[in-house]
């Protein structure tokens, strides 16, 4: 017989159990269509992370890291944040720095073949008044001009005029904070950033005696007096408000770049100034630490505790890299995390494809049953194929072509169907979740042609194994007895 005559057989056979056979095919459609639908979802999670980075610019940009206060001072973990002091990740470093992240420092990073520009760090938590309200924020400092992505993008105003100049940039959410109703009104307001004066020890011992008392009770207690120099001020014109929450595509949400962000942004010199004048109590510990060991000489300065390099090209981040741990500086890029990103989405789905094949392996029975009963059924005339002379050979191609079909069948039909859920849900995630909070529509599935195509294919192979008994089977029948069978 030739192939066409085995195919025409095999569609005849289905279309004479047709329910039965749809049954079957629907188990199939099932099992495909669950696998590829949480595939798929693992993908485009992944799609969307890489999607993210690239969107919040990670991908151009090295963090490094030079022996800051903390190490200088001895501590076997740098302070957090969030412990009030500077910021520092020096844990995410690639390797121990060995020297101080100063200016000479950023000159010789800056010089680097492929570096397109070089920002110190200098991020600090500070009383901040303004529009009648007193909260605190973190203040960060920013080169001026700056070639960031992240001092591009304006909701209103413009950056910053000059190095020297007394002006500010702040970001949206310090606007809602500190209830501008937009971000045209902070535009040419002030803010005031607050701290204590600093105070020698002199000046509080001539106090001490010159305070009237009574046995150590105070005389006359003038009480808070607001014109007094109890505290000391500094004064900025905001000159733009960034729009630095992307509102668009797969970064929505985000701050650009590695820096470490802030809700203010003052000129680079000047927060610094202030951060070495009006240290923490932490701060002022590590440094006098720093300088009893012999680490940080009378005269010399800690440095900064990080400083984003930015790349010309992603091509050559690695390049760039390699030599800024020639100099002896620690570094972090997000490519490090790229790789082990990677691997756990691969377990991921793994883990989502091996449930779904769990699914079509339960459909694998269903087609076993299905050929089971049809050699019951057509007994008698495989023995008639096999008297007039088919082979053992044919009369397994039969049951192969028919599961074939089955296989393939609802292989296609189950990649539609999961086409149509994945766009199914991408539009009830939009209209239920992503779109009450003003983000914009976002993809989270991801069908590549090749999930697609494998998919199909596999649902072919489970099919075909899956009549390999049932074949077999019907291949071994005795045509002498199959004729006498009712």
């Amino acid at each position: 017989m030739s192939f066409l005559d085995i195919l025409h057989l095999a569609l005849r056979n289905l279309r004479q159990a047709k329910l039965r056979a749809i049954l079957t095919t629907m188990g199939v459609i099932v099992g495909v269509a669950v696998i590829v639908t949480m595939v798929s979802f693992g993908l485009g999670l992944q799609g969307n992370m890489l999607a993210r980075f690239k969107a919040l610019d990670f991908f151009n940009e090295i963090q490094v890291f030079g022996r800051g206060l903390s190490n200088l001072a001895g501590l076997d973990r740098p302070a957090r944040r969030d412990e009030g002091e500077r910021g520092n990740a020096r844990q995410r470093a690639d390797k121990t720095p060995t020297r101080i992240l100063d200016d000479e420092g950023i000159k010789e990073i800056a010089a680097i073949n492929g570096v397109a520009y070089v920002e110190p760090s200098v991020n600090f938590g500070v009383f901040v008044r303004s529009n009648g309200k007193l909260l605190t924020q973190y203040v960060g400092g920013a080169n001026i001009p700056n070639a960031s992505t992240r001092f591009q993008h304006f909701a209103a105003g413009k950056m910053i005029s000059s190095p020297t100049a007394v002006e500010a940039v702040v970001s949206e959410r310090f606007v809602r904070e500190f209830g501008y109703e937009k971000p045209a009104d902070a535009v040419g307001k002030t803010i005031e950033l607050l701290a204590p004066p600093a105070e020698s020890e002199s000046d509080e011992s001539d106090s001490e005696e010159e305070t009237p008392n009574f046995f150590g009770i105070p005389l006359d207690d003038p009480g808070l007096d607001e014109s007094s120099a109890d505290l000391e001020t500094k004064t900025f014109r905001i000159a733009g408000v960034l729009s630095a929450e992307i509102k668009e595509g797969a970064g929505q949400g985000g701050m650009r770049g590695l820096m470490p962000s802030a809700g203010i942004y003052i000129p680079l010199q000047m927060a610094n100034a202030w951060n070495i004048t009006h240290r923490g109590p932490m701060s002022q510990v590590a440094l006098a630490l720093a300088r009893r060991s012999g680490n940080l000489g009378a005269g010399q300065t800690e440095g900064y505790d990080l400083a984003v390099v930015r790349v010309a090209d992603p091509v050559l981040l690695t390049g760039v890299r390699q030599k800024i741990t020639e100099l002896g500086f620690g570094s972090f890029s997000i490519v490090d995390e790229i790789d082990q990103i990677r691997t756990v989405f691969l377990i991921i789905d793994s883990v989502l494809g091996l449930l779904g094949g769990i699914s079509l392996l339960v459909a694998s029975f269903g087609i076993a049953n299905t050929m089971i009963m049809s050699i019951l059924e057509r007994t008698r005339e495989i023995g008639i194929m096999k008297a007039i002379g088919a082979e053992d050979r044919e009369i397994k191609l039969i049951f192969f072509v028919e599961a074939a079909v089955i296989g393939i069948t609802g292989g296609v039909i189950g990649v539609l169907v999961a086409w149509g859920i994945d766009g199914l849900a991408n539009r009830l995630a939009y209209r239920f979740i992503l779109k009450p909070q003003g983000a914009s529509f976002i993809d989270f599935f991801d069908l590549p042609l090749y999930l697609s195509l494998g998919a199909i294919l596999f649902a072919l192979t489970v099919s075909i194994l899956a009549a390999l008994y049932p074949a077999s089977r019907a291949a071994r029948i005795d045509p002498v007895r199959a004729l006498r069978h009712d």
